[in-house]
């Protein structure tokens, strides 16, 4: 028999026409034992994984490095000054920078097939060779930790921003199963209303609300609120959490309300530029906006894995911006060529490898929003949001030309709870090419609380023929 004071673990307010909002996890949920002084804190471990294409403005022939530190070792401001990973600086002591990052060696056809559909699968491709219309040979780590940590199952979080289509046909970084890809949400309101509104989304009723009165959620489901945070089993960190989700939540609404010009009111039904630009500033403002939600799906519990892919498999829609003059340069793919090519011909852009820079740098930038999303959270065990998960900068490539699958660049922010080292600039294999990639892989989803059926660290995720040992070097 129920108790009427009783707090439920896991709470779900339910507003006008039936708007959920699901609530971050609090103290007073928890069993009383569960709060005891020596019981371990809320496993709430996640992997948010976001993907540039294309390589980075590294060290490659008579290119100077303009990416990675400068030295193996203790990360500060010294070590990465004038590099892409300087932007970056206020978050040194919760970094982990690989070196040698290598990916397995496949037939794909194409170097922008062995890296994308390559990153989170840690497989090779189901026909070799096939270029252009590759798929990988298995399930993306993403959608695993979904599968495998998420409540009942729930898929993982997936977006895509930028003009979709064209080579590799649009979003291709995640795998339900070989030769399965998962579909992506482009629009970061079609993403927001799948985490406020648990499965089902929005009633059509709580939508217009929200639309037309630029109501928040918050709002339709006050009165309950009001009762929950009159509970005196709330303690001053679970009230602390609630404000900070709750103001999340309308922040977020904030700037989409922001952008509800005619072109956004059709991005609502999945038509609108903003949504599907070439225009960089665009793009990474949508990218931006995932990364929100994906701070608020986290927080909320609503799932423990997002990824978010920039771009099409070789990014050859975007312009970004060039940082000296203001303006839109080629398209990034022509600019990792050096030519204006998509293939070898083409004319030389001059300054090539500065311009990829600039790309980095802004990259660079949009991954610090969401390390400053995720640290706006307060952690279950102490901390912040960051602490307690793992936030993935990586590329598909190393380098521009020759987009080489050897020292790829992966940039770890978070520590899964203390699970991985952090504040280094660390060498995996002392320079060894051998594939090493498929053991990050398992080593990031033990991390995040994977494991094999006898309770140890996952080693299966990835290609039969690759090493996927975990990489202790990693471990705090």
């Amino acid at each position: 028999m129920s108790t009427p004071n009783r707090i439920n673990r896991r709470l779900v307010l339910k507003g006008l026409g039936g708007a959920a909002l699901t609530l971050p996890l609090l103290e007073a949920f928890q069993p009383r034992q569960a709060r005891a002084q020596s019981a371990p804190p809320v496993d709430d471990s996640f992997a948010i994984f976001f993907r540039q294409a294309n390589g980075c403005a590294q060290q490659s022939g008579d290119e100077p490095e303009r990416f990675f530190p400068r030295t193996l070792g203790t990360l500060d401001a010294a070590n990465v000054a004038d590099r892409a990973t300087g932007e970056l600086s206020g978050y040194l002591d919760k970094l982990l920078i690989l070196k040698n990052v290598n990916y397995g060696s496949f037939d794909w056809g194409d170097g922008h097939a062995a890296g994308v559909l390559h990153s989170l699968t840690g497989r090779g491709p189901v026909v070799a060779g096939a270029g252009g219309d590759a798929e990988a040979a298995g399930e993306s780590l993403d959608h695993r930790i979904g599968r495998e940590l998420n409540a009942g199952g729930r898929e993982s979080l997936v977006m895509f921003a930028g003009q979709n289509g064209g080579w590799l046909n649009g979003a291709c970084l995640t795998y339900r199963s070989a030769g399965v890809r998962r579909s992506a949400l482009t629009n970061p309101f079609n993403a927001y209303q799948t985490v406020i509104g648990g499965g089902g989304g929005l009633s059509p009723e709580a939508l217009e609300r929200l639309q037309r009165r630029n109501q928040s959620v918050n709002d339709l489901v006050r009165s309950q609120l009001q009762r929950l945070l009159s509970r005196p089993q709330l303690s001053a960190a679970d009230r602390t959490r609630l404000d900070l989700h709750l103001s999340s939540v309308r922040d977020l609404e904030v700037q989409l309300g922001c952008r509800m010009s005619e072109d956004d009111e059709r991005a609502l039904e999945g038509a609108a530029p903003g949504f599907d630009s070439s225009d960089g500033d665009q793009t990474l403002e949508t990218a931006r906006l995932h990364m929100d939600v994906a701070a608020l799906a986290v927080a909320c519990g609503q799932t423990r894995a997002v990824s978010i892919q920039v771009g099409v498999g070789n990014d050859g829609f975007t312009r970004y911006r060039n940082l000296d003059s203001g303006a839109l340069m080629e398209n990034y793919h022509f600019i990792s060529h050096r030519r204006t090519s998509h293939g070898n011909d083409g004319n030389v852009i001059p300054d090539a490898a500065r311009l990829h820079h600039f790309v980095d740098v802004q990259f660079a930038r949009t991954f610090k929003h969401l390390l400053d999303k995720l640290s706006s959270f307060p952690g279950a065990g102490g901390g912040t949001l960051l602490d307690r998960g793992i936030a993935c900068w990586m590329n598909d490539n190393a380098n521009g030309p020759p987009h080489s699958i050897n020292n790829v660049p992966w940039i770890i922010a978070g520590s899964a709870g203390g699970f991985l080292k952090q504040g280094q600039y660390l060498e995996i294999g002392a320079g060894d090419r051998s594939p090493n990639h498929a053991r990050l892989l398992n080593t990031l989803g033990s991390a995040v609380g994977l494991r094999k059926a006898d309770g140890s660290f996952i080693d299966d995720h990835g290609d039969p023929g690759l090493a996927k040992a975990f990489l202790t070097e990693l471990r705090s």
